[in-house]
């Protein structure tokens, strides 16, 4: 047995155990203020929503959102395991089923559809219903849905989308994009075919579909640009050169459909984006990568913004609308690090996204904003191995497996990129380092890229009728209760009279589920 691991086991042994934590006063004391902080919510919070914000960690499940609030806390010096994320302080959390209509392991395509649009759809399609076959255009016509983001801006609300990733990929697309396959991201990824039955690719459609979206922030810059045009931050590199085949430029295109007395703002970095001044903005594309956005712990803080800096700027330029807003926050590369087996990297972008969380929550107000945090898939993801408290959440468990007598790390994947043989066996962990931020854990299957879980993910919610997110739910009904929260879309009965809800029988109490009223209304 290694030094290291004798080690880990007399940690294990000696585990620190705060002081205040071996008095079971403590462990009481916390346990009754919890109980009166639950009891306060029985005064539930049924104002409309002027404002709807939905942060998406994509492939943030529940092992991930646990083992993001432990790096949280070590990265405060704290054991990590007591730490409080911002989406924890959420007052009501529901589970979310994830599957596609066509898939019991979703991808983010399909929910995407189901999260924003309101209806499941069938993997790799964003913004139609299940009706449409993937990759086959001439299966879409009249089989289009409608998102919240479009909701809320035929309201007369502002709206928003900033992601990590590229603007066009399978989150933000959903929002604005009708189209049979999301990997449609400019003409030059379509078949001839899909051109020539009357597909638009997804670029083309964030620029016409939804007209003047306020605020789009993220990636995918090469594909707004004709084809071979170089790269404004990377003129050499010939992979970030434009890709499209019409000649088209969309960010000049993006500006002349602005209304000339209107304020708009094209910026591609960090810097640019900084020196804008929010009141004096009507209008924001920030485009600041060709394609995704770096990590964060790789990211360029003079060139890329942070998610929490990009948040910021959109708040408070969507804020000025006195009708209100509807923001899609996109925690993109969560994803991504999982689907490259770098647990640090999917980790510390999760914990960039709950600082992202809490700026929102400081900006805002609960009594005319209702936030929702949710995921829409997990990953195949997960930590163990009888780890002491306070053990680096990419450290080793403290015993070595009993079969192949070697050392293991508490992080581990499913399947994935992770699976490395050394002479016909498991290679040795300890000889690897193990904490670098690209380290790809150990994967019991071998794969180029990890693969989705298929396992319900959790919906945070605060703010206007944010009660009706709870228990277990189908992942479409998640923008149901965002509409109804904020009276835009179809279901607004209740809005539209200023009184109550009533039953058969008078007023309902507020305790009652609002939808479950609507439904006692239409049966009586």
């Amino acid at each position: 047995m290694t030094l290291l691991l004798l080690t880990l086991q007399l940690g294990l042994a000696l585990a620190f155990v705060p002081e205040k934590e071996k008095d079971p006063r403590y462990w009481r004391h916390q346990a009754q203020e919890t109980l009166q902080e639950a009891l306060r919510l029985q005064e539930l919070n049924t104002n409309v929503a002027k404002n709807v914000i939905l942060f998406l960690g994509d492939g943030m499940g529940i092992s991930t959102v646990t083992a993001s609030r432990i790096l949280k806390g070590q990265l405060q010096n704290q054991n990590g395991e007591e730490s409080v994320l911002e989406m924890d302080r959420f007052p009501f959390v529901a589970l979310s089923k994830t599957y596609n209509t066509n898939a019991q392991v979703p991808d983010s395509a399909g929910t995407a559809t189901a999260y924003l649009c309101g209806v499941k759809a069938n993997e790799g399609t964003v913004g139609v219903s299940a009706a449409v076959t993937r990759a086959q255009c001439n299966t879409t016509a009249g089989n289009h849905v409608t998102s919240i983001l479009r909701w809320a801006k035929d309201a007369g609300k502002s709206v928003g989308i900033v992601t990590t990733t590229r603007v066009n990929h399978a989150t933000p697309s959903a929002a604005y994009a009708h189209s049979a396959d999301r990997e449609w991201y400019s003409d030059n990824e379509m078949p001839v075919e899909a051109l020539q039955q009357g597909c638009k690719d997804i670029a083309h459609q964030l620029i016409e579909n939804v007209p003047d979206i306020e605020v789009i922030m993220g990636g995918g810059r090469k594909y707004m640009f004709p084809k071979n045009t170089s790269d404004v931050e990377y003129p050499e590199e010939e992979k970030y050169r434009g890709t499209r085949l019409d000649g088209r430029n969309l960010v000049e295109e993006w500006r002349r459909k602005k209304p000339s007395e209107k304020k708009a703002h094209y910026v591609w970095n960090q810097t640019e984006l900084m020196k804008l001044d929010p009141s004096r903005v009507d209008y924001l594309l920030g485009l600041f990568e060709p394609i995704d956005l770096m990590y964060e712990l790789n990211r360029n803080k003079e060139t890329d913004p942070s998610l929490t800096e990009m948040v910021d700027v959109a708040l408070k330029v969507l804020q000025k609308n006195p009708l209100g807003f509807f923001l899609l926050v996109e925690g993109g590369r969560i994803d991504h690090g999982h689907h490259e087996g770098k647990a640090k990297q999917a980790l510390h972008e999760a914990v960039e996204m709950d600082k992202a969380i809490g700026l929102a929550d400081r900006m805002t107000s609960t009594q005319d904003t209702l936030t929702v945090v949710t995921a829409d898939h997990s990953h195949v993801f997960t930590f163990g191995g009888y780890t002491p408290r306070g053990n680096t959440i990419f450290g080793l468990a403290p015993k070595e497996s009993d079969v192949d007598k070697k050392p293991f790390t508490s992080i581990l994947y499913g399947n994935g990129p992770g699976f490395r043989l050394v002479g016909g066996e498991r290679e040795n962990v300890s000889s690897t380092n193990f904490t670098d931020a690209n380290y790809q854990a150990q994967s019991a299957v071998p794969l180029r890229m990890e693969t989705h879980g298929g396992e319900d993910v959790a919906v945070f919610a605060k703010g206007p009728m944010a009660h009706l997110l709870h228990g277990v739910h189908e992942q479409n009904y998640i923008p149901h209760v965002m509409a109804f929260a904020a009276c835009i879309g179809e279901n607004r009965d209740h809005c539209r009279s200023g009184a109550p809800p009533r039953g058969p029988w008078g007023p309902l109490p507020a305790s009652a589920s609002a939808l479950a009223l609507l439904l006692a209304r239409s049966l009586f």
